[in-house]
């Protein structure tokens, strides 16, 4: 179903859909804003803003922190967080509205339109408006979209941004009826609401989205067209039970709330965390397999692969890079480390989805390594430093003969320029993906066929190897390595 969309979906260009959503946007923000300001008076308006932005960097944080193994654009994060914030929030707003004056004209019931609104009415709407957002991402920004990991985090900042609006207009509307009764601080409706909604539950909407995100995150790396149909639909629809439950517990008596919240809420919170935690790990491992083949065959340095598959590594590669060469040479590290990990999990879909997943891997291989190869003497040498002080490399591996700068070769006396690159020399083409992670790499080049390896002089470390391979491979043939320290993920 998706596939069949993104032709006509995709027809606009680029910069003519950017456009349309920033307007889509702001049109909405606009619109909420002054919604929720009409519904909770200028003072209650402002009061509810200052609390509910206290839990939105803390949960941005933690969101992005997973998703640094293989980070998304901000400018993606950013535009989930607006949709939730402005326009799923207004179409949950009116759809709602409308639900249960219907309901209330329909019944004559208002307390019983009220309580059949959230629980059969609002799940539905509201987490139909923030998967619109995943919808969007997984149909245009299929690159970004890559596996549950992305899912996780594109749902958590949409959700992010729902919560915070939804929690203006509860909070406002609290402390106007607190200063309408004179209600002390600590006894007010407005601490009550802050505790249950800021402090008790902060993750309940973040939570609700996730299972929409897996979904989807699910459907990107699956072979089957019935899975990636089936798959976002049943994340869907289990948002949509969790959230109903949720906002059904009051129901099930005095302590309903707090049976729900203890009983379902906080081991399925602990249950996402590790999977969070499990989901970021495996992606690091994965990084850290596929680009030890490309350091074999001569693409990367050796001491590059442990540093790019350690998170607190490239922070410091980009750190170093900025000391000794400014913000630009910060930002050609970034980026390289970026095109880096994108290679690393495209050839890893590759190889469990094969080639009709992967239809453009050889071009899409291509300018990820060109885009790689002109960076890399800035990179290269930022990395490897990074991964001696984060102790990445054996105790026997020589720093000095790598990163001594009178002693770099030049990328285009190893490798040849970047015209004469042609991955499916080295690895094969990608119809070759089904087999097992041993590749025919020739057997003393370190570099493409035809180009020779890298210069060694006498008595220099041996630049090949600097950790040990996990079983011993034939003379033809290249493994993929144990990182030193077990996984390799830090």
């Amino acid at each position: 179903m998706f596939r069949a969309l993104r032709p006509v979906l995709a027809r606009p260009s680029g910069t003519v859909r950017t456009c349309v959503l920033l307007v889509l946007l702001a049109t909405t923000g606009i619109a909420i804003l002054e919604l929720v300001r009409e519904q909770t008076g200028t003072p209650g308006f402002f009061v509810g803003l200052g609390l509910a932005l206290l839990p939105v960097a803390p949960l941005m944080a933690a969101f992005r922190w997973l998703g640094r193994a293989a980070p998304a654009p901000w400018s993606q994060l950013l535009f989930c967080f607006g949709w939730g914030a402005c326009t799923a929030a207004l179409i949950a707003i009116l759809a709602n509205n409308f639900a249960t004056q219907w309901i209330a004209a329909a019944t004559a019931d208002p307390s019983e339109a009220d309580q059949l609104g959230s629980v059969a009415i609002a799940p539905v709407v509201e987490e139909s408006a923030k998967a619109a957002a995943l919808l969007l991402v997984f149909a245009f920004r299929r690159r970004h979209f890559t596996g549950p990991a992305d899912g996780f985090v594109v749902a958590g900042f949409t959700a992010i941004g729902f919560a915070f609006t939804e929690n203006i207009l509860y909070l406002g509307n609290a402390f106007v009826q607190d200063l309408a009764e004179g209600t002390g601080v600590l006894d007010s409706v407005t601490a009550a609401t802050f505790f249950v909604r800021i402090v008790l539950s902060p993750f309940a909407h973040p939570l609700f989205t996730v299972l929409t995100g897996l979904g989807f995150g699910a459907a990107a790396v699956s072979a089957r067209r019935s899975r990636r149909i089936c798959l976002p639909l049943l994340g869907l629809a289990l948002a949509m039970g969790m959230h109903a439950l949720w906002n059904g517990s009051s129901r099930f008596g005095d302590h309903g709330f707090y049976i729900v919240y203890s009983c379902v809420m906080v081991p399925l919170f602990g249950l996402l965390v590790w999977l969070a935690v499990r989901i970021r790990r495996g992606r690091l491992r994965a990084v850290a397999g596929e680009l030890a083949l490309y350091a074999a065959a001569g693409w990367l340095a050796p001491a590059e692969v442990p540093a790019l598959a350690s998170v607190p590594a490239r922070s410091l590669a980009r750190s170093l890079a900025r000391r000794s060469g400014g913000r630009a040479a910060g930002r050609a590290v970034a980026r390289y480390e970026a095109d880096a990990v994108a290679l690393a999990l495209l050839r890893n879909r590759a190889r469990r989805g094969g080639p009709l997943r992967e239809a453009d891997f050889a071009g899409r291989e291509r300018e990820l390594l060109n885009r790689m190869w002109r960076r890399r003497a800035t990179a290269g040498p930022a990395l490897a430093r990074a991964a001696v002080m984060e102790e990445l490399l054996p105790p026997c591996f020589d720093p000095s003969a790598p990163f001594d700068p009178s002693e770099r070769f030049e990328p285009s006396e190893v490798f040849g320029p970047p015209e004469r690159f042609e991955p499916s020399e080295v690895f094969g083409p990608p119809e070759t993906f089904g087999l097992p992670d041993t590749f025919a790499l020739p057997e003393t080049a370190a570099g493409p066929t035809g180009v020779p390896g890298p210069r060694r002089e006498e008595g220099s470390v041996r630049r090949s190897g600097p950790w040990t391979p996990a079983t011993p491979a034939g003379p033809s043939s290249i493994r993929p390595c144990v990182l030193p320290g077990g996984d390799g993920v830090r």
